[in-house]
């Protein structure tokens, strides 16, 4: 049998389960890991210099602990600030998770595209670029809000979103009338879409970045010689050889810090697929990166 494909997935909350769930369902015959940098927790409110240290560090560590084939970083303020410096540093490929602008474009017929994020991805020098580079013709609508964030990681631990509040933070979006498309960009917000698209005033396009991740997933297991059977099979999916594979093992989650909060998780860790909660807190690792 062929050895399962295994993938970790990092973010410093939960965010990143968005994208986990965009992988098992893009994906069959992979075994992933999901890790969450709590210790560090929120990344958004981080500056450059500490998320290049911090990342980098975590990684180090869990690359030792978990083997992967594949590092997603699940988040995309860290992604926009680390991914140069750790591609240089891993030999396992790194995805990262940048703002769907690119296929924003492709889907709005108005041009008026919001972009909701941190405050620090809808600023971000690499997010101007992606604006420049996909969207110089369109009006992008930027609204950086970190309490969305928390609204997400309060949602899965069983706390309803207040409707009023987030039409409060979506108002700036919708003050533009021909507003037609929102990209989702952070990987918390995909977890409460449907509680936006309620506060919202009128339908439009909500894009997230999950399943280009897993489209750029498979690519790089297939060049590197792994061939999952996909769930979905697609021209490009059905191209793949047929390979039988050794049976996953079941789906870990691991924490930076064991903490209440992360109890609290557990019932909404279950519904995305992780039976295994772990913590990885080394000392003098984390020492001075907190």
């Amino acid at each position: 049998m062929t050895p399962a494909p295994r993938i970790l997935v990092l973010d410093s909350g939960v965010g990143g389960l968005s994208i986990l769930e965009a992988l098992k369902q893009g994906l069959s015959g992979c075994e992933f890991v999901y890790a969450s940098d709590n210790a560090a927790f929120p990344y958004g409110l981080k500056s450059q210099a500490y998320l290049v240290e911090r990342v980098e560090a975590v990684l180090k560590r869990l690359i030792k602990e978990v083997e992967p084939d594949i590092i997603v970083v699940a988040c995309n303020t860290a992604s926009t600030v680390v991914l140069p410096s750790i591609r240089d540093h891993f030999k396992a490929p790194v995805v990262g998770v940048v703002p769907a602008i690119k296929p924003a474009v492709a889907l709005s017929r108005t041009g008026v595209i919001g972009l909701l994020g941190t405050p620090g991805t809808v600023n971000r020098e690499y997010t101007q670029a992606l604006i420049k580079e996909f969207a110089n013709d369109c009006e992008i609508v930027k609204v950086g809000s970190s309490r969305l964030v928390e609204i997400a990681e309060q949602a899965l631990r069983g706390s309803s979103p207040d409707k009023r509040e987030l039409e409060e933070i979506l108002a700036p979006l919708f003050a533009a009338d021909k507003l037609d498309t929102v990209v989702l960009a952070c990987t918390h917000f995909p977890l409460i879409v449907q509680a936006l698209k309620d506060a919202s005033p009128r339908t439009v396009n909500w894009i997230d970045s999950g399943e280009a991740i897993a489209r750029r997933v498979e690519s790089l297991i297939a060049q590197n010689s792994f061939h999952p059977k996909p769930i979905n099979p697609n021209p490009v999916n059905q191209a793949l050889p047929n390979k039988t594979f050794a049976p996953a093992l079941s789906t870990k989650a691991i924490f930076t810090k064991a903490s209440d909060e992360v109890n609290s998780l557990r019932g909404a860790l279950l519904k995305f697929g992780c039976d295994n909660i772990a913590f990885c807190e080394d000392i003098a690792l984390f020492e001075g990166l907190k």
